[in-house]
């Protein structure tokens, strides 16, 4: 199967989460994918998650790319990669009612259908995957209907294999 990747180098501002996410709708709608289209939000929320992450904890640059099969936007995997140049692992918090920050990681684990990270260079890359369906789902628990790139962690009641 061929991929199509794409990247975009993040400076270590803050500000650079914007243009990523401006970056990313982008890209989406070149490979087909609309940007009124549930996997759509999902990937650009997830995006801004990961960056914010790669910019806020590091202070370094960073590296967002984006993994798309060549041909088949309508079906597949979409992989998200932010790779920077800390070697500090990430480390998921869990924030407490009125906490302003800590639920980055939590997200990205509720949204995506996997994530993960690994050592890349000096520093190490954080990914995460969102599966694309072909066909609706069929009804999740309680009746609510799982549609195209709705990852199964955004129903209530709904888990995936």
């Amino acid at each position: 199967m061929q991929v199509l990747q794409v990247q975009l180098e993040v400076g270590p501002d803050p500000a650079e989460v914007g243009r990523a996410r401006r970056w990313a709708r982008s890209r989406l709608a070149g490979s087909g994918i609309g940007d009124d289209e549930p996997l759509a939000e999902t990937l650009v929320l997830l995006i801004s998650e990961l960056v914010t992450n790669a910019v806020v904890h590091t202070g370094c640059p960073a590296v967002l790319r984006m993994l798309f099969g060549a041909g088949a936007a309508e079906a597949g995997t979409v992989r998200v990669e932010v790779a920077d140049s800390c070697a500090r692992p990430p480390r998921p918090r869990h924030a407490d009612g009125d906490d302003t920050n800590g639920r980055g990681l939590e997200l990205v684990d509720g949204l995506a259908d996997r994530w993960g990270w690994r050592p890349e260079g000096a520093g190490k890359s954080i990914w995460c995957e969102v599966d694309r369906c072909v066909a609706p789902r069929s009804p999740a628990p309680g009746g609510v209907a799982v549609g195209p790139g709705v990852p199964a962690a955004m129903v209530p009641g709904a888990y995936s294999a």
